[in-house]
């Protein structure tokens, strides 16, 4: 049994062009090609897929994930016993760092000194207070909620519609980048997810790469997040995901 290049990106959840990509730096090299020379994949290449997917959740850069599978010394049992024991740290160290972790409506929500035609102008149907309870409870206590507060204090309605205009500015250059094929793990999208970053810094509290995936994870697990992100094009909490653990990935490797 073999499968089509469309076939396999519809499995796994990835471009055809993603797919393209590892062929042409020899990651995962289809089994077999059609009379007419397209890719043809088999099972086998489905479960180095598969593997690589794994490593690419976990941060690991495509070099490193080719060494680690072409490595003749490791099995595919040794692979699934790795990525369990990292799967199983990462959520041991996110469920730690949840509580120093905010939500992106914190950032709108605390220290707005505006009337409610001014909120609403500025945030459209979102209420910036709906959810400043929560905040409190979670995250009250963290140097980033502190921060955050102090710098936010002063903001004036033209600086939330500052941030408010970089967001949406950011937002259509990475549904540019989906439109356009490009992989979550490209040099576009990587510097896309840094913008980002340092959007947050700027403007709200200190955010490092660790910091950062972790907002990352919570664009996918938290379905308010995934809701709201997936409003301007489906996928795109996902596609931002990616993007920001590779570009942690690029810059701590």
């Amino acid at each position: 049994m073999s499968y089509s290049v469309g076939q396999v990106a519809g499995f796994a959840g990835v471009t055809v062009r993603t797919l393209h990509h590892y062929d042409d730096i020899g990651l995962l090299v289809p089994s077999e090609r059609s009379h007419a020379g397209h890719r043809r994949y088999s099972d086998a290449d489905l479960d180095r897929l598969q593997q690589i997917l794994f490593y690419r959740e976990l941060g690991f850069p495509l070099d490193e994930v080719a060494a680690l599978l072409d490595d003749p010394a490791a099995d595919p049992r040794a692979h699934l016993r790795r990525q369990h024991e990292l799967l199983s740290a990462r959520i041991e160290k996110l469920q730690k760092m949840a509580a120093a972790v905010e939500q992106a409506m914190e950032a709108r929500s605390m220290g707005i000194n505006l009337t409610p035609e001014e909120k609403f102008e500025v945030f459209g149907d979102f209420d910036p207070d709906q959810y400043e309870e929560e905040v409190q409870e979670r995250w009250g206590d963290t140097d980033a909620y502190r921060q955050s507060r102090q710098k936010t204090a002063s903001y004036t309605k033209e600086d939330w519609q500052r941030i408010q205009d970089e967001a949406d500015a950011l937002t259509r250059r990475f549904v540019a980048l989906m439109e356009a094929g490009a992989p979550a793990d490209s040099d576009g999208a990587m510097d896309a997810a840094e913008d980002h970053r340092q959007g947050i810094a700027r403007n709200h509290y200190d955010c490092g790469h660790e910091m950062h995936t972790c907002l990352g994870e919570m664009y996918v697990s938290d379905e308010r997040f995934t809701r709201n992100i997936d409003a301007a094009r489906p996928g795109l909490a996902v596609y931002m995901r990616d993007a920001i653990l590779a570009n942690a990935a690029r810059h701590t490797s």
